[in-house]
């Protein structure tokens, strides 16, 4: 099977866009305190992603994350909150499961790849609905504004997957697919914070 279809079918069960948080973002149903949770503890792990690079010894990428998790920063201060120790049990861990992840060259190559594969599509979707349907500072937009249209990261990434050796390809398919579960687990976590009675 194509590497790429290979990927795609272990972040298809929890593909973002179909989550119920992101699905309410866009319609703007979704309470502005919602927001403030996931600007506040998403950010841990948002300021993780230089690591995930630095361990790929792509310190080019590395230095525009940080940039971008200043950008997150933005985000959070636009909600008048600050980004800090995730409290909500799936945030903390996922911010747990990428240290892990991170830590390997192929796991942080599969980990890497089950986000950044799904920013530009997901970061579209959230603009949109932050122009639609909350009044916020310009600078809430910034960090979506950026990644709606990077698709060179998870490009890079593909192609470095395939260089692997095949039991190493197995151990990046894995760590895609645990990553992608993470993160629907955290804003799963949000969503029933604000959204279920």
């Amino acid at each position: 099977m194509d590497l790429k279809k290979e990927l795609d079918l272990r972040i298809q069960p929890w593909a973002l866009l179909r989550h119920p948080f992101y699905q309410a973002w866009e319609s703007g149903t979704l309470p502005i305190e919602a927001l403030k949770t996931y600007a506040r503890e998403y950010g841990a792990f948002i300021g993780q992603l230089p690591s995930g690079w630095s361990l790929l010894l792509d310190e080019g990428t590395a230095q525009e994350e940080r940039e971008h998790a200043a950008l997150w920063n933005e985000f959070a201060v636009s909600l008048e909150t600050n980004i800090g120790e995730p409290e909500l049990p799936a945030i903390n861990a996922l911010v747990t499961k990428a240290n892990g992840l991170f830590s390997r060259l192929e796991t942080a190559l599969g980990a890497l790849y089950a986000f950044e594969i799904q920013q530009p599509e997901t970061a579209k979707s959230k603009l949109d609905g932050l122009r639609k349907h909350y009044n916020l500072p310009g600078l809430a937009e910034a960090y979506f504004e950026v990644h709606s249209a990077n698709h060179h990261e998870a490009a890079k990434l593909l192609s470095q997957i395939a260089m692997l050796h095949p039991s190493d390809r197995q151990s990046a398919l894995s760590a895609c697919e645990e990553m992608s579960e993470s993160l629907w687990n955290a804003l799963t976590d949000i969503y029933e914070k604000h959204c279920k009675s």
